[in-house]
């Protein structure tokens, strides 16, 4: 049995608040059968100046410990090898069981405005490269979205609506504007006609930035209408949130009428119900 699982996590590798061993430890300790480990890829210096991506010389080293613990608990639990692989990032080197592609931010006049930084920078970056258009803001990140499939080679897409961070309740701009609306569903197609699997992210719950997970309801929606799959992933930093709010992700997916989430096995991704799922965080 590899569910239920999280495939989304971090590490202190790279931002996480925890070692490998430990998260391994608090994903026994929620109940899950199976878990992944996926910290961020090395990241271009201009692009990570907060130093939240894994240094290139820490790949090996990351690599190497997972493949130890897979090892040292072999019957307690699954254990995946895994990368959030950026849209920025150089090709990843060596096998990996599984990526997340991921877009964190953007490029304009030279200068990198990340997505998901504090609302007070992300407002700044908003004002001075787009005059307070938002919805501007919001066109270029979903104009690189549509591209993470292809430039990451990825097998999950992380945070599809990752922009909407410090936006609950609009309180930034209208997410059911023509224009943001037209430009995240052009991405999402793009992504669908290649087959991938969508998270249901509720890292944002657990860190205090948002009470709902990505994706927005409406992008659900569409996913399933295009008959696309999802997984449930809580993008975990500390070994205590590993299954955050899994029971209330499981519950949207239902009501956006999807009966299974798709989990990863020794012979690759497989659905399955969502019943285990609503157990959980």
């Amino acid at each position: 049995m590899s569910f239920p699982q999280n495939l989304h996590t971090h590490t202190v590798f790279s931002d996480g608040k925890n070692t490998p061993e430990e998260m391994v430890r608090g994903a026994i300790r929620a109940g899950c059968a199976s878990l992944g480990l996926s910290d961020h890829s090395p990241m271009p210096p201009a692009a990570d100046p907060d130093e939240w991506s894994m240094r290139p010389d820490r790949i090996l080293a990351f690599r190497e410990e997972v493949l130890h613990l897979r090892e040292a608990y072999a019957g307690k639990l699954e254990l995946f090898l895994g990368l959030e692989q950026d849209i920025d990032s150089s090709p990843p080197q060596g096998e990996w069981d599984y990526l997340i592609g991921s877009v964190h931010g953007i490029w304009a006049d030279g200068r990198y405005l990340a997505a998901d930084e504090s609302a007070d920078r992300f407002d700044r970056s908003v004002r001075e490269q787009f005059g307070g258009d938002y919805l501007a803001f919001a066109q270029a990140y979903y104009r690189r979205m549509a591209a993470v499939a292809r430039k990451t080679g990825c097998d999950i897409v992380g945070h599809f609506d990752l922009i909407t961070k410090s936006n609950e309740g609009g309180r930034r701009f209208d997410e059911d504007d023509p224009r943001y609306r037209s430009a995240a569903l052009e991405a999402l197609e793009a992504l669908l006609e290649r087959d991938l699997i969508f998270e249901i992210n509720t890292g944002a719950i657990s860190r205090g930035y948002r009470t709902t997970p990505y994706p927005a309801p409406f992008l659900l929606d569409a996913i399933r209408q295009k008959g696309g799959r999802i997984c449930i992933t809580s993008d975990s930093h500390q070994s205590d949130t590993i299954t955050c709010a899994f029971s209330q992700a499981a519950a949207l997916a239902e009501s956006h009428g999807f009966r299974e989430t798709w989990v990863l096995a020794k012979d690759g991704f497989r659905p399955v119900g969502l019943t285990e799922y609503k157990k959980l965080g």
